[in-house]
């Protein structure tokens, strides 16, 4: 017997109509068609989740889930409850802050293993280019990861180098050969530290202090190099957590000239501004930082008109004390914001707010991050083809951001208490649900996506 989803609101690349998403015969969880409702076999077990929305499953390219070797932190159990909760049905691991980084094939195969029978939904995991692992990076592209992560400053952590101009020219030809991406960290380190430095004696427990240590001019400088890199060596270049509305027309120039560069932005830097930031409020401690409400409303204009192309989490978790939330000093912090389970409500309440539709929010956070790993033939979009892979949105529901909703493994957050716009009704993957009315699944169904 066929099996067929319908819901008065299903979000695909030719519009929002009411419809029925066609599943293969079998359990191969793959969309036959999407067609009106009279248009089905006659023996089709149907589901009609009535006004609620249908959107594809989301996309999140930018993830710390941190195992294995710091599954205190996080780990593929929490952080894939958490992604199915939010409506994420894949999910990118970001190479640092697991140990052993995933800068070898060797450490690839590791994080395989911790992955396991763990996942509630599919993942994928980038290969990390660092500062002496260029005979590395080939090998993992053959090995199946979609792309490559790089830092051009300390991440954090010092498993996981940063590299600089003369090592990343050693690695880009390679990485070029590839035709994977290059995800960047793009801030440069000097002007930083010369802020820093004039900053010594600040109080860091002010935001503000945060924030002119790192100025706009860290990203801009680093944003310059890889465009002139980019263009000397033609790789993919994708700018991460991009943090300052200043460096718009250096992306749209790059593009405009036919480099293939694309740049994402962060719920928490669309959310948040710096003005509103409490003195010692550490939990919206981040990096980049969070600007000003000026460039908040700049970033979005930037998404309007394409210059940013996509939403990632970068979900970055931490256990609590690495917060310092007695101390309240920013110098001394974790930098890092968890958000998978919130961030869809997170983007829909600022979306919904300045006139954007949800098939903006499936091209931010589906369709566009689908296409930059390298997976947009099998999730991403609600057509022919594709995983069954779906959300049950209630768009027009609101609720008050609590512990309960959040399903990562340290629940703390900086939206606690905010009153949010569009609740996730269930999550399926693979025409299966994984999340449906704040219950999960109780057999881990997630499976690894590779390019291999």
């Amino acid at each position: 017997m066929a099996q067929a989803y319908i819901a008065d609101r299903i979000v695909t690349p030719q519009g929002t109509r009411r419809a029925a998403l066609l599943l293969e015969d079998g359990s191969a969880g793959v969309i036959r068609a999407v067609c009106g409702v009279g248009d089905l076999p006659a023996d089709t077990n149907v589901v009609d989740f009535g006004d609620r929305a249908m959107l594809p499953g989301l996309v999140d390219t930018h993830v710390h889930i941190n195992e294995p070797g710091r599954t205190e932190w996080e780990g593929f159990a929490t952080a894939t409850r958490a992604a199915a909760a939010g409506g994420y049905t894949t999910l990118v691991d970001m190479p640092l802050n697991c140990l052993p980084e995933t800068t070898t094939v060797a450490a690839l195969e590791l994080k395989r293993q911790a992955a396991a029978g763990q996942c509630m939904v599919d993942w994928a995991a980038w290969g990390g280019a660092v500062a002496d692992n260029q005979e590395h990076l080939l090998p993992l592209a053959r090995a199946g990861v979609p792309g490559f992560k790089c830092f051009l400053i300390y991440p954090g952590c010092d498993g996981f180098t940063m590299i600089d101009r003369e090592q990343l020219e050693r690695a880009l030809p390679a990485i070029a050969e590839s035709g994977l991406p290059l995800l960047v960290h793009a801030e440069l380190a000097e002007p930083i530290e010369a802020a820093f430095e004039s900053l010594r004696d600040s109080d860091w427990r002010k935001f503000s202090t945060y924030l002119a240590s790192r100025p706009d001019e860290a990203e801009l400088a680093a944003i310059r190099m890889m465009i002139q890199l980019c263009r000397q060596y033609g790789f993919r270049l994708h700018i991460v957590h991009l943090a300052t509305a200043l460096a718009l027309p250096l992306l749209q120039a790059a593009r405009a000239e036919g480099l293939p560069i694309s740049a994402e932005a962060c719920p928490h830097h669309l959310h948040f501004a710096a003005e509103d930031i409490a003195d010692g409020a550490t939990l919206f401690k981040c990096t980049p930082p969070i600007r000003s409400r000026a460039n908040r409303e700049a970033l979005w204009q930037g998404l309007r008109e394409g210059a940013i192309d996509l939403i990632a989490t970068d979900h970055s978790p931490c256990p609590p004390e690495m917060k310092r939330l007695e101390e309240g000093r920013f110098d001394l912090a974790w930098g890092g914001i968890a958000s998978l389970s919130m961030a869809l409500p997170v983007v829909w309440t600022d979306a919904a707010r300045r006139g954007f539709a949800l098939r903006d929010i499936a091209r931010w956070m589906s369709s566009a991050p689908a296409a930059l790993a390298g997976f947009n033939d099998r999730v991403g979009s609600l057509e022919a083809g594709r995983a069954a892979n779906f959300v049950v949105f209630n768009p027009e529901a609101e609720f008050v951001v609590t512990p309960l909703h959040l399903h990562y493994r340290h629940t703390i957050s900086p939206y606690m208490g905010e009153t949010l716009k569009g609740v996730v009704e269930a999550t399926y993957l693979h025409g299966v649900p994984v999340y449906q009315n704040g219950g999960f699944s109780s057999v881990p169904q997630g499976r690894e996506l590779t390019l291999s």
